[in-house]
């Protein structure tokens, strides 16, 4: 059992069949739903056994509208003539897997008799579900298979991350403290369409609202918080209590003080900053941004509101996972060595650090302000996706490129920033072309924790184009894939 939400398990039936029958479509329908229960990170709710159109309208009706209700698998344990479920699939506002399965694994081949093979139809029921859903252009997951096989499993909980991510998204509160970079196109975006497509409402702040919070902040909740990151990371010798710096460590805990206390109080489970607004901020703020998104809050620069949601997204898809605000910076070029380097000024998140970070403080030659402190780190190689949201007008895209983070080539004695260094499926060239014929944007998410998988099912459920740029992909067959979407999302936009 699990406390990650819950998942409401649908059997699907009719009345003809006789109490006898139904009474052993629900006992094995029970067993499936226990299967699953025992087996993802979610709470798998069985549910009565549906038979008529009313039970089903219903039962859509209270998943679309129970809270921590992530979403729903159906199951055809025998045949359940679809029209009952044209106004339950219409009405349903929950994500959907059609679970294609079946009680037994091997068939029993001496016993079959028609009392077996009248109970035992998925294979003829779910070929008629799938029809409805498909007349519909109900957007849902199919995963076929039986529960006991571990690769069954593990396709229905990738879908249950992207669920669990889809309800943060539904439900989130962005703050701006500020708007965007001046001038920078691909951080803006239309707001009510993300709030109509996503749920997420997101509105701004003066900086200074934060800044009177910051302001005041006690002491003794910085002396505890300071203690706190002595405990945690390496400092440098000059922040240190008695250092000719530690004033600026205090600052950097008053921040992060009060931006916690101002994001709890309104609710809010992302936010951006912008360096050209800081108000009466005397630092930009690093180390605080760097441990909320390691709490699990989304987190975008210049304003990127866009990708702040992504990082709170994929951060509750997978909690505790590794994932964080990225933006490529700069290439190596070096023939068969080709990498990228990402970072930011500041805001990389500890939680895909290799090793303990480094708590230091450096100049920062934009915006104004006193030297920040931030924390200094290289990030855990291995497998990882970056996934960047992109505003077209017409519609979201999301953008994403498998990875593989590797050691930095040589030493960053001078880079005072944490970092990542990856070589990017299925070449750097190739990568970099698709990546800028899709639009695709320079801030993104770097997450070792989600897959693709995971980011296609989010992508249906919101009802968004997703591109992936992969081992398979080509410059041309990505062009080709870029221009097919196109029309096909404009045509789908009249569909539903």
């Amino acid at each position: 059992m699990s406390s990650n939400g819950e998942v409401w398990f649908l059997t699907g039936s009719q009345g003809l069949y006789g109490p006898e029958t139904l009474d052993q479509v629900a006992s094995q329908s029970r067993e499936i739903a226990a299967q699953l229960d025992a087996s993802l990170d979610a709470d798998v709710v069985w549910q009565p056994v549906l038979t008529t159109a009313e039970q089903i309208l219903d039962i859509c009706r209270r998943a679309s509208s129970t809270p921590g209700v992530l979403g729903v698998i159906t199951w055809m344990h025998t045949f359940s003539p679809a029209k009952m479920w044209i106004a339950g699939l219409d009405a349903l506002r929950a994500p959907l897997l059609h679970l294609h399965t079946q009680h037994n694994v091997e068939l029993p081949w001496a016993e079959i008799d028609m009392d077996f093979m009248n109970l035992n139809q998925a294979a003829h029921g779910d070929r008629e579900f799938g029809f409805i859903e498909t007349r519909l252009g109900v957007p849902r997951k199919t995963v076929a298979g039986h529960v006991s096989n571990p690769a069954v499993v593990r396709r229905i909980d990738t879908w249950v991350r992207a669920a669990r991510g889809y309800s943060a998204m539904r439900n989130l509160k962005l703050a701006r403290f500020g708007d965007n970079m001046r001038d920078v196109a691909v951080t803006e975006g239309d707001k009510v369409e993300a709030q109509l497509r996503f749920g997420v409402s997101v509105n701004t702040y003066g900086v200074n609202d934060l800044v009177a919070v910051v302001d005041q902040i006690g002491d003794e909740e910085i002396d505890k918080l300071v203690s706190e990151y002595s405990d945690i990371y390496e400092i440098s010798p000059e922040l240190l209590s008695g250092g000719d710096r530690h004033e600026s460590l205090r600052y950097g805990a008053r921040i992060e003080l009060g931006l916690r206390q101002f994001l709890t109080e309104g609710g809010f489970k992302a936010f951006t900053s912008n360096f050209e607004d800081l108000g009466g901020l005397r630092q930009l703020p690093g180390l605080a941004v760097q441990r909320l998104m390691a709490d699990g809050y989304g987190f975008g620069g210049e304003g990127d509101w866009k990708t702040s949601v992504l990082v709170h997204t994929l951060k509750a898809m997978a909690p505790g996972g590794a994932t964080s605000f990225m933006e490529d910076y700069t290439y190596d070029l070096t023939p068969g060595n080709e990498v990228i380097l990402g970072a930011h000024m500041l805001e990389v998140c500890p939680s895909i650090a290799s090793g303990t970070p480094k708590l230091e403080i450096h100049p920062l030659g934009i915006g104004g302000r006193e030297d920040p402190v931030r924390l200094v780190f290289d990030a855990a190689p291995g497998p990882a996706i970056v996934l960047g949201l992109a505003d077209l007008g017409e519609r979201f895209r999301l953008v994403a490129n498998e990875i593989e983070v590797v050691p930095p080539t040589a030493p960053l004695p001078r880079l005072p920033v944490a970092r990542a260094v990856w070589k990017p499926a299925p070449s750097l060239e190739t990568s970099a072309e698709c990546w800028l014929t899709a639009g695709g944007p320079h801030h993104t998410v770097l997450s070792s924790s989600v897959g693709a998988e995971e980011l296609a099912d989010l992508a249906e459920m919101a009802g968004t184009e997703l591109l992936v740029i992969d081992s398979a992909t080509t410059s041309r067959s990505f062009t080709k894939e870029v221009r097919w979407n196109q029309a096909y999302h404009r045509l789908a936009r009249g569909f539903r």
